[in-house]
């Protein structure tokens, strides 16, 4: 426990400070603990208390760090002396009527992106100002705030004296009432409003003075505020924006970039690897929600991508179109509606796992991805790695894998397949990659290992790999690449990887076999499969399930284990009988149809 005091004169401010030997730091999830001071304030008149505060506190520092380098300049989160490489997601309100959500939910999707390495979250302009039980969390789970005012994607009247002056009171008091958390990593100005006037045509003659005044509000007026009221925070004029007012927002050298072209714009998953951002900010592609949640807005006579119900759970126009599209260039066409929910989850999880993995071979010039978005607000078809009632898609099991720590990646090209090894841990780590080339049916034609050793915070090239000589078009149907990771005769981690689009895989009927036994209040699983499984779901049926995996591959040969929580009173007979296994090969007819 620490103390002091200090007189407060009439008319004058006055300052206490405290020193604190040898503090405990506060680090973002993965890089140490969250140790959380309790700090009591105390105002009195003699000896009458006239009021008090009650903060929590972690002990940190904290900078954005952009320096020159060899593409521009560097846009680092740094901690405690340490370069933080940032993972996360977008935030939006996580109710359509806040006063619905319930501490318990709230700390849900807090924890469910912890759990998956996320270590930072972007509160998006579009939103609102979060209640104090949001930044509590972030404090408690390590969880880094890029805070944005709430500005977003539109022309305001920052002409008008009187809208200013209730901006001011807005900005003073969210600024006063956030700066001591250290959670808190940023003040940006807007979403996307330098965007929108340096290339959605807002830059017109007749708003000329409304463009003048963005620039005197977000480039001067909105940072002296924050410098005044909080000095110790970086500040960020909008989200993309290059830091050169109204040019190049998106740009590749400096700044923070949103990338929207695969979504909006129908390029190959590929195209992510035409970007080096130096903060990948905001990217995303959508999915259906789990089934389960779909029965809860939709009748099974509106189960139809262009019925009326499904369109109005849908926020862009065309995005069932767009789900649809991608779908078919990676799938066959889907069996029925229930088979569709599926592939748009694995869909969107392929995805936005293709950009993560390049990125995160880039650490050298990328130092951050959030992905959008984390959650939702409603029931609805979106961009969300965890749905309206908190349930996991397919996007929030891959997050804990390209998420991870130690992470094994292979950039896939026509016949190579390069491996990498990418290190965000204070240690070096050794091991070796275990690779083969194989048939469906997991038939070895090239096996090969590398030692390993990845040093801290590094991104290590293991293998480079050339099978032009040996695959034939139609072999390349036939055959799987695998790598795998190992340490001390275990394994850590698999990535597979195809030499043609999975639509056009010969795959089999892959033969999944389960061996469920219950050990401590778990429910523990090992699949095997006779063939290539790709993608293989699994769920407890009359359950709400979070498996330590899912939506994984699964060669032949192998042996995959998995757990979740026993559901309340139930024996193993129970989860036998619930547990549902399924791949992609059930995702298609087979055979003509009758």
């Amino acid at each position: 426990v620490f103390e002091t005091s200090a007189a407060v004169a009439s008319g004058s401010d006055s300052t206490l400070r405290v020193e604190i030997p040898d503090p405990q730091l506060w680090w973002p999830n993965g890089y140490g603990a969250q140790p959380l001071y309790q700090a009591s304030l105390e105002l009195y008149q003699a000896d009458v208390l006239l009021d008090q505060r009650e903060y929590q506190l972690g002990l940190r520092t904290l900078e954005l760090r952009q320096q020159p380098d060899e593409w521009g300049r560097s846009f680092t989160f740094v901690v405690n002396g340490l370069p933080i490489f940032a993972k996360g997601s977008n935030w939006i309100p996580a109710d359509s009527f806040p006063a619905r959500i319930s501490d318990a939910y709230l700390e849900g999707l807090i924890r469910a992106a912890a759990e998956t390495h996320q270590n930072m979250l972007r509160v998006w302009g579009g939103g609102f100002y979060e209640e104090e039980r949001f930044y509590d969390l972030c404090d408690r789970y390590g969880i880094l705030v890029w805070q944005e005012f709430i500005f977003s994607c539109s022309i305001y009247p920052l002409n008008d004296p009187d809208f200013l002056e209730n901006v001011r009171q807005e900005v003073i008091q969210n600024v006063r009432r956030l700066r001591h958390r250290a959670c808190l990593a940023l003040w940006c100005g807007n979403n996307e409003m330098e965007w929108g006037w340096a290339d959605w045509k807002w830059d017109r003659p007749e708003l000329g003075d409304l463009k003048a005044a963005y620039d005197r509000f977000f480039h001067h007026t909105l940072p002296g505020w924050c410098a005044t009221e909080d000095p110790d925070h970086a500040y960020w004029p909008s989200s993309p924006s290059s830091d050169t007012p109204f040019e190049n927002p998106n740009g590749q050298g400096q700044g923070d970039a949103h990338y929207w072209d695969v979504w909006h714009g129908r390029k190959p998953f590929t195209a992510y690897r035409d970007q080096f951002p130096r903060f990948m900010s905001e990217f995303g592609f959508q999915a259906l929600p789990p089934l389960a949640t779909i029965r809860a807005y939709a009748d099974e006579s509106e189960w139809n991508m262009t019925s009326y119900i499904m369109e109005q759970h849908q926020k862009n126009a065309s995005g069932n179109s767009l789900m649809v599209g991608q779908m078919l260039e990676a799938f066959r066409l889907p069996k029925d509606f229930d088979s569709l929910v599926y592939l748009s989850m694995v869909l969107q999880a392929e995805g936005i796992r293709y950009g993560v993995e390049h990125w995160r071979r880039h650490t050298d010039r990328v130092a951050g991805i959030l992905y959008w978005q984390l959650n939702d607000c409603w029931p609805v078809a979106s961009w969300s790695s965890l749905d309206y009632f908190g349930r996991w898609k397919a996007l929030h099991y891959a997050a804990r894998r390209f998420y991870a720590p130690l992470l094994l990646s292979i950039t896939d090209k026509p016949t190579e397949q390069d491996v990498y090894v990418t290190n965000d841990m204070r240690e070096t780590w050794e091991g070796s990659v275990r690779w083969s080339l194989e048939m469906l049916d997991g038939n070895a034609l090239e096996a090969g290992e590398e030692p390993v050793k990845a040093a801290p915070f590094d991104v290590t090239p293991v293998r480079r790999l050339d099978f032009s000589g040996r695959l034939s078009d139609d072999l390349r149907r036939e055959v799987v690449f695998i790598a795998e990771l190992w340490q001390g005769g275990q394994i850590l981690s698999r990535q597979t990887a195809f030499f043609v689009p999975t639509k056009h895989l010969a795959l089999a009927e892959p033969g999944i076999s389960a061996q469920l036994r219950v050990e401590g209040g778990q429910v523990r699983i090992e699949l095997a499969s006779q063939s290539l499984a790709r993608l293989v779901e699994c769920a407890l049926e009359g359950a709400e399930a979070v498996f330590s995996d899912n939506y994984f591959d699964l060669p032949a040969g192998r042996a995959v284990s998995i757990s979740a929580p026993l559901p309340a009173g139930w024996t193993l007979s129970q989860a036998q009988a619930a547990l549902k296994v399924r791949s992609v090969y059930d995702s298609y007819a087979h055979g003509a149809a009758k």
